[in-house]
């Protein structure tokens, strides 16, 4: 009888103990030695300069709201700069880390993004109504930033192994569940946990970057394209049948009908983005963070970018995100394995994704979301996080055969 296209085959033998392998040697073995390759130069001050940016714009948009609430002009710029500092120290040590220890860590760290999730879902704490962060001591996590690296890392570690199979031409079935099937499970568990905690944002973020790292990594396009149509499907359904997202898909589509209530932070942003004009206002001399614009050091903090830079200031700034992407890509191109080179297109296109939504929401392109811009929205977790990541890239641009 011949064999359906849907059933289940066999597991190859050992390559599931080569999936889920910890590390298998101490760390300093797997640390660069002084002679190791140089990273990317480009990248390195790229990210620097982004970062050094970011934190000046949140001390200019945020001391006035900072004044108001918390009676300390300095509150965010105090905190974001001893993440900074944290963040830049973290990167350099990442970025001398082998590439090979993320590899073998991959599974790991997948399984405590789950953990993580699900024990926010128990004894998470809830942020402007939504239960998201997870306190330890004096420090706020948000599992869902670590969960759109591992990710990444998992899917790399799992066509790694798999990439034979999964674009194997001779045998579709085969091809479908090992390109396809499995490794949308593991986007899939991500999505659920993240969806319970009504994460609208993070799970566009989660699947975009997902079926992108799938559908580079040479599987049949049909597969990916009937998975991203039901996706989009479910997610547009999440939408309109989900009170708190349907009232901003109805204040998106006509905001100055609530100019006094759900349409204010969009409304004042546009206009802060109008007021700038070429060149912009200044720095520091933005009339509109003065308690008009809603979070105006964190998700909005673009709108007074634009008002105080104007839009010579803001095409600047996206040019620098378009360098980093582009970087990026270039050494997920140059880069010498399987698992290097999705790992770079992930962290990469996870950067480009999160800009491009960042300011499509600001500019109401699309309805608000609550989406941050990297290196500029205030927030320490999320900072550390980007540096990690980037310092990721920094490791796997020493073995990439690329100019520095």
């Amino acid at each position: 009888m011949k064999q359906s296209f849907f059933l289940k085959p066999p597991t190859p033998s050992g390559r599931l103990r080569q999936l889920l392998r910890p590390p298998h040697a101490p760390l300093r073995s797997y640390v660069y030695r002084k002679r190791a390759p140089n990273t990317d130069l480009c990248l390195l001050l790229t990210v620097l300069l982004l970062s050094t940016l970011g934190t000046l714009m949140i001390f200019s948009a945020g001391y006035a709201y900072a004044t108001f609430r918390y009676d300390d002009p300095t509150y965010f710029i105090r905190k974001q700069t001893v993440w900074l500092i944290l963040g830049i120290a973290v990167m350099f040590f990442v970025s001398r880390i082998r590439v090979s220890f993320f590899e073998d860590s991959a599974s790991l760290l997948y399984l405590l993004t789950v953990g993580l999730l699900i024990l926010v879902l128990i004894v998470g704490f809830t942020g402007n109504g939504a239960q998201r962060w997870i306190s330890i001591g004096p420090l706020t996590i948000q599992p869902s930033e670590l969960a759109k690296l591992t990710l990444v890392l998992m899917l790399a570690k799992y066509f790694s192994v798999y990439h034979d199979l999964s674009t194997n031409k001779k045998h579709a079935q085969t091809a479908f569940w090992y390109g396809t099937v499995y490794p949308l499970l593991f986007l899939m568990v991500i999505v659920i946990l993240v969806m319970l905690q009504k994460h609208l944002s993070c799970i566009i973020i989660l699947g975009l970057i997902g079926l992108l790292v799938i559908l580079v990594s040479g599987i049949k396009t049909t597969y990916i394209a009937f998975f991203t149509a039901l996706g989009a499907t479910g997610v547009t359904c999440f939408a309109l049948f989900t009170d708190y997202t349907k009232e901003r898909i109805t204040v998106w589509q006509n905001p100055e009908m609530y100019r006094l209530t759900g349409g204010w932070q969009t409304l004042q942003g546009l206009m802060a983005i109008g007021s700038g004009g070429l060149f912009g206002v200044g720095f520091g001399n933005s009339v509109l963070k003065y308690c008009y614009i809603s979070e105006p050091a964190n998700d909005m903090i673009f709108t007074v970018l634009c008002e105080e830079s104007g839009f010579f200031g803001a095409v600047f700034v996206l040019l620098l995100f378009a360098l980093l992407c582009a970087r990026g890509y270039t050494i997920a191109l140059r880069a010498p394995t399987i698992f290097s080179r999705i790992t770079a297109f992930g962290i990469s296109t996870k950067m480009a994704i999160q800009v491009l939504l960042n300011v499509a929401v600001v500019t109401n392109t699309i309805p608000n979301t609550g989406i941050s811009l990297p290196f500029f929205s205030y927030g320490g977790s999320s900072l550390l996080m980007l540096f990690v990541e980037m310092g990721i890239l920094l490791s796997i641009s020493r073995e990439a055969t690329i100019k520095k």
